[in-house]
C-alpha cells in the first residue's frame, strides 16, 4: 500500500472527487492527506475526512496567505489537532520565489505553527521555496526555544543543506513528481543519500504530476510513478518501498495507527 502524504483534495469538485478516490485506490494508495492552507479552508476540509474513511488531514495557513488574516495563535491551531482525523499541522513555511506576503509576516507565521507542533505533538508539514538559509535558522531557532518536534518538508526540491538540516533535527523528506523530472538530477542525488527511514512520498495533487503525466493534472493515484523512481534510486522494488514509505509515515503521523 502507498500514501499520498500531501494531496491538496478540495480542489476537485465535488462530482469529480469520488472518481479521483477511487482511481487512487486502484492504483494501490490506500490513505491519503489532504491539506489545510488557510484557517477557513482548515475548517472546510475537516468534515471532508469524516466522509472518506481513507483520508486524512492537516490545518494550518500556507506562506502565499499568511497575511490575508490574523496569524492564527499556537493553542487555536492545536485546538483542531484534537480532532482524530487530524493529524498535523500545516502547510506553513517561507516562500521567497513568489513573495505572496511580507517576509516578516511569513515568518511569524511559520514560528506559530512551529509552537502549535510543539505543544500538540503532531507534525508540521513544511513548505520551502527558494527560502533555505532561513527555513534552517528558524527551525534550528525554534528547536532551542520550545525543543524538538515532528516535521516534514513536503514536496522536497531545495538543496542539500536544508536536507542536512532538517535531518539533524530529526525531520523527514517528502519527494514528489518532481522527482521524475529529467532535469531533476539534484533532487535525485539528494534522495539518494537520505536515510530510509526519513523519507516518504506525495503528489501536492493537483499540481507537479509526475512523469508520464507531467504538464497535466495530478491526482493522488499518481504517487505510485514517484514511488517507483524513488525505489529504483535506492535500489528497491516497488513492493518494498511503498511498504518502507508507509512504515515511515506512520511513525512521523502517529495518529493514524490508531485508524
Amino acid at each position: 500500500m502507498l500514501i499520498d502524504s500531501h494531496c491538496h483534495l478540495d480542489y476537485y469538485t465535488p462530482m469529480e472527487l469520488p472518481e479521483v478516490l477511487a482511481r487512487a485506490h486502484a492504483a494501490g494508495v490506500g490513505e491519503l492527506v489532504t491539506i489545510g492552507t488557510t484557517m477557513a479552508q482548515s475548517e472546510k476540509i475537516v468534515p471532508l475526512t469524516e466522509a472518506w474513511p481513507d483520508l486524512w488531514c492537516t490545518v494550518g495557513v500556507h506562506p502565499h496567505h499568511a497575511a490575508e488574516a490574523p496569524i492564527p495563535t499556537p493553542d487555536a491551531l492545536r485546538a483542531m489537532t484534537e480532532h482524530p482525523r487530524v493529524i498535523g499541522i500545516g502547510e506553513s513555511g517561507l516562500d521567497y520565489f513568489y513573495d505572496k506576503a511580507p517576509r516578516d509576516v511569513q515568518a511569524e507565521n511559520f514560528r506559530a505553527h512551529i509552537r502549535a507542533a510543539q505543544v500538540s505533538g503532531v507534525p508540521l508539514a513544511i513548505h520551502a521555496r527558494d527560502a533555505d538559509d532561513d527555513i534552517a535558522s528558524i527551525l534550528r531557532e525554534e528547536t532551542d526555544r520550545g525543543g524538538a518536534f515532528a516535521f516534514l518538508l513536503h514536496c522536497f526540491s531545495s538543496g542539500r543543506g536544508l536536507a542536512e538540516a532538517a535531518l539533524e533535527l530529526g525531520g523527514y523528506l517528502s519527494f514528489s513528481g518532481i522527482l521524475t523530472f529529467p532535469k531533476s538530477n539534484e533532487v535525485r542525488d539528494i534522495a539518494r543519500d537520505i536515510p530510509l527511514d526519513r523519507l516518504l512520498v506525495e503528489t501536492d495533487s493537483p499540481y507537479l504530476a509526475p512523469v508520464p503525466f507531467r504538464g497535466k493534472r495530478n491526482e493522488p493515484g499518481h504517487v505510485r510513478f514517484t514511488a517507483k523512481v524513488l525505489g529504483e534510486i535506492h535500489g528497491m522494488t516497488p513492493t518494498e518501498i511503498a511498504a518502507l514509505t508507509t512504515a515511515n509515515f506512520r511513525r512521523l503521523f502517529p495518529k493514524t495507527a490508531c485508524g
